[in-house]
C-alpha cells in the first residue's frame, strides 16, 4: 500500500511540520512524531532595518592591496637600544636575544602558513607572503596588526626560555608596515638590501664596541675615530688594533637569519612485526620542517637550493 495513502491528517506545532503515527509494526519508522520541515520564523521589522548609526563604516577606508604580489610585512623594535641597554644585552651581539627572536619568529611562521620566508637581524624581521595570498582578504592593517601583535605577545612569552635567570623588566613593542613587490626581481632585491644592511651595521658594532671594551674609549670618542671610515677602514682596525679578523665571525652576525620550510625525511618508527610485513616499504617520510639559515641570500645559489620563487 502507498504510503501516501495513509497520511490522513497533518499537525502543526511549534512552527514545524509533523507527521502523526499512522504504520503500526513499521520498525518504528512512523512510530513518533517525526518533524520535516522547520518553518523559517518570522523576521521582525525592528531586525530588518540596518542601524541608523551604520552609515559611519563608510569613514573607514579601503587598504586592500594589489593582488599577485609579494607581500612583505617588517617589523622593527621600538626603542631596542634602552630596551638591549637595560636588560644588559652583551655587545656587540647577544646570541640569547639574537636566538629569542629567531624563535619569535618561527612562531609566528607556523601560524601564518602563507609565509613562504622570514628573515631577520638585530631587532628586526621580514616576513614574505605568497603572491596569491588572500589572507584576510589582504586587507594591510589587518596583516599588519596581527603579524605585530603575535610578533610583540611571542616574545614575552619565550623570554624565560632564552633569559632564564633575568626578570622582563618592561614589555617590548614593534612597529610594521606592510609592503608590496611585484616581482621575483624585486622581492630578491629587498632581500638583498636587508642582508647588506646587516653586514653593514654588524661591522660598524663589532669595530665600535672593540674600540669601547677593548681600547678603553669612550662612546663619543669611538663614534669620532668610525667617522667617514668606510669597510676597509674598519676591517683595518679590528686586525691591526686588535687582532680580530672580520671574516672569522659567526655567520649569524654578520649575514643574520634566513628562516625557510624544508621538505626533509624522517625516519618511520615501527615494530618488529610491523618491520617484517613492509619489508620493501620505504623506511622513511617526506615532511616539511621550519631551518634556520645563516647564508648568503644575495647569490643565486640559495635560491636555487630552495624553491621558493
Amino acid at each position: 500500500m502507498n504510503i501516501i495513502s495513509l497520511l490522513k491528517r497533518v499537525s502543526l506545532k511549534s512552527s514545524k511540520l509533523y507527521i502523526p503515527s499512522l504504520i503500526p509494526n513499521t520498525h518504528n519508522f512512523l512510530r513518533t512524531q517525526t518533524p520535516l520541515v522547520a518553518l523559517p520564523r518570522k523576521m521582525s521589522k525592528e531586525s530588518k532595518k540596518s542601524s541608523k548609526y551604520e552609515y559611519v563604516k563608510k569613514f573607514e577606508g579601503n587598504d586592500r592591496l594589489l593582488p599577485n604580489c609579494w607581500m612583505v610585512i617588517r617589523i622593527d623594535g621600538k626603542g631596542f637600544h634602552r630596551f638591549s641597554e637595560v636588560h644588559e644585552f652583551t655587545k656587540p651581539n647577544d646570541v640569547d636575544a639574537l636566538n629569542l627572536m629567531n624563535a619569535v619568529a618561527e612562531n609566528v611562521m607556523s601560524d601564518f602558513t602563507d609565509i613562504v620566508l622570514c628573515y631577520g637581524q638585530s631587532d628586526e624581521y621580514s616576513f614574505i607572503f605568497r603572491p596569491r595570498t588572500e589572507l584576510y582578504g589582504r586587507r594591510s592593517a589587518k596583516i599588519t596588526t596581527n603579524i605585530v601583535s603575535l610578533f610583540a605577545a611571542s616574545y614575552v612569552f619565550k623570554w624565560k626560555q632564552f633569559f632564564p635567570n633575568k626578570e622582563l623588566k618592561y614589555p617590548p613593542s614593534f612597529d610594521g608596515r606592510a609592503v608590496l613587490y611585484p616581482t621575483n626581481e624585486t622581492i630578491r632585491d629587498y632581500l638583498s638590501w636587508r642582508q647588506v644592511d646587516c653586514h653593514i651595521n654588524n661591522l660598524y658594532n663589532t669595530v665600535f664596541w672593540a674600540l669601547v671594551q677593548q681600547g678603553n674609549l669612550s662612546n663619543h670618542e669611538a663614534q669620532q675615530r668610525l667617522k667617514g671610515s668606510v669597510s676597509g677602514d674598519k676591517n683595518e682596525i679590528l686586525f691591526s688594533e686588535f687582532n680580530i679578523n672580520y671574516n672569522n665571525e659567526p655567520e649569524q652576525f654578520k649575514k643574520g637569519t634566513t628562516i625557510v620550510r624544508k621538505k626533509v625525511e624522517i625516519p618511520l618508527h615501527c615494530d618488529a612485526k610491523q618491520e617484517s610485513s613492509t619489508e620493501n616499504q620505504p623506511k622513511t617520510k617526506i615532511r616539511t620542517k621550519i631551518t634556520h639559515l645563516h647564508c648568503d641570500i644575495i647569490r643565486d645559489d640559495f635560491w636555487n637550493e630552495n624553491n621558493i620563487l
